[in-house]
């Protein structure tokens, strides 16, 4: 194997392990509200831009680290869809909590303490 192969091996690697804890992080929690819609749809269009180039050069790192980016940024967005989504029935379950007369949330009170 020669130095620049090494190199984007090693990069390689470097790169997907730097990646992997976010992505562990936003699967076992589903929240992303700090992600971006645009910033992950954005990403996801160059990643698919990118493969053209990245498909004219020969097989080597550049190939696993660029497959494990778009599986990244592609899982990336559908949790954030899917997270939206739940969101926003959420939303939509919580105003059926409120009262349906005047459609003002319930509020509840502490019993107020008198001194005796």
């Amino acid at each position: 194997m020669d130095a620049a192969m090494l190199a984007g091996t090693v990069s390689t690697v470097l790169f997907a392990a730097a990646n992997l804890p976010m992505l562990l992080k936003a699967v076992r929690s589903r929240d992303l509200r700090s992600y971006s819609a645009s910033a992950l749809v954005l990403g996801n269009v160059g990643n698919l831009t990118y493969t053209i180039y990245v498909v004219s050069l020969p097989f080597g790192p550049i190939w696993v680290l660029h497959g494990f980016y778009l599986v990244t940024m592609a899982l990336m967005l559908v949790l954030y869809a899917v997270s939206a989504r739940s969101q926003r029935r959420g939303a939509r379950a919580g105003a059926a909590a409120t009262t349906p007369v005047s459609g003002i949330p319930s509020v509840r009170t502490r019993p107020s303490r008198r001194a005796a």
